[in-house]
């Protein structure tokens, strides 16, 4: 995997929708291990809840002035809200790790940091539980990965 490549990891799991689900198929698929991909893609990722309590706590309030920013903004928490309060009402903290540790569609760090931050939780409890998340996610996505790829691979053998 070349720098190109591994830049290119750690962006995708660095973007909201694509997290983990994006980036370690991705390396993979580039020529990386899946441990080279996990230890790319698994510490940025995780670098998630900082940065958007940083973004909730300045940016958001600039941006919300702005109309569209505002619907948008509006319309994807109230999602967001849906989706991971269930698991934090019944679980707490452990339901934020839970959520953020299920490699579905918008149940990544981003969306767990921005439901923690809706629903008051504390920071660094928070920040926590979504990095604990994001490692069990990454370790979810690399078997899966390396399971899918491994059948993949004796499926071809044998055509």
């Amino acid at each position: 995997m070349n720098l190109h490549d591994i830049l290119f990891t750690a962006l995708l799991s660095l973007t909201p929708i694509s997290e983990l689900r994006g980036a370690i198929p991705f390396a993979v698929a580039r020529g990386a291990t899946v441990l080279e991909a996990f230890a790319v893609a698994v510490p940025v990722n995780a670098l998630a809840g900082p940065l958007a309590f940083v973004f909730l706590a300045s940016f958001h309030k600039l941006f919300y002035k702005w109309g569209a920013y505002a619907r948008f903004f509006d319309r994807f928490v109230e999602k967001a809200r849906a989706k991971v309060h269930p698991a934090v009402e019944k679980y707490g903290y452990w339901g934020l790790l839970v959520f953020v540790a299920i490699p579905f569609p918008l149940t990544g760090a981003w969306t767990g940091v921005l439901g923690a931050w809706m629903l008051g939780m504390s920071k660094r409890k928070a920040m926590l539980m979504v990095a604990l998340g994001v490692l069990v996610a990454g370790v979810v996505v690399s078997l899966v990965v390396h399971f899918g790829v491994g059948a993949l691979d004796f499926v071809l053998k044998r055509v």
